[in-house]
């Protein structure tokens, strides 16, 4: 039976940065022989943990489901039964966009245990992925200036304490626009950011594409 991989792209944008990388990552995966998926959540209507706590009752077969009924049910289905799952969120204001971070509560939240020390209820071990995409350059990123790598690692610990594997892979000052002429961001050389999609962004797509294929592959 071929792996189950599904990718979750967090992006308002289908065919953009995010989304370009979780496709080539599933293309990857697809190239091992798994059955690939690939779920836009902007298409979905839903919302965060509504602290519900139904996911923690004592109550035969809660623990590990999220309760509420919308349109996020059925990815958090199948996100559960995946043999791997790649993530994926371009980065807004300091994070990754909100749906993106309703979507992590949702899945994460019914799957870890109030003991000392926390657990999962997860009882196997995948890998996970996430994707991140963003308009700052990979210096700038390092610098601290605007320090988002917590955050991240934050994300990652947690993924890899639910799931048993979590990796982070970042793409750096992607083309936000696909005419800066039509937009007022007079800080960006327009010219630098197409060279950058021509001759960087290939390479982070490969890097994408390696994953989806290892994830196929995970032992």
């Amino acid at each position: 039976m071929s792996r189950k991989i599904l990718a979750v792209n967090g992006s308002p944008r289908q065919t953009w940065n995010t989304a370009t990388l979780l496709q080539h990552a599933l293309d990857g995966a697809s190239a091992e022989g798994a059955a690939v998926e690939l779920v836009h959540l902007y298409e979905l209507d839903f919302k965060g943990c509504v602290s519900c706590f139904a996911c923690k009752s004592l109550r035969p077969g809660a623990a590990g489901h999220c309760a509420v009924q919308d349109g996020l049910s059925r990815v958090l289905e199948q996100a559960v039964g995946a043999d791997a799952l790649i993530l994926g969120s371009p980065i807004y204001l300091g994070a990754a966009t909100g749906e993106f971070r309703s979507f992590l509560e949702r899945l994460v939240f019914p799957l870890i245990t109030y003991t000392d020390p926390p657990a999962t209820v997860f009882t196997r071990s995948i890998p996970v992925g996430v994707v991140y995409t963003m308009n700052v350059t990979e210096e700038f990123f390092q610098s601290g200036q605007m320090d988002i790598r917590p955050g991240m690692a934050i994300t990652e610990g947690m993924l890899a304490r639910v799931f048993g594997h979590a990796e982070t892979l970042c793409s750096f000052d992607t083309l936000q626009f696909a005419d800066y002429s039509a937009v007022h961001a007079p800080r960006f050389d327009p010219e630098a950011k197409a060279r950058r999609r021509r001759e960087v962004f290939p390479d982070d797509c490969a890097k994408a594409y390696a994953m989806g294929a290892r994830f196929a592959r995970w032992p």
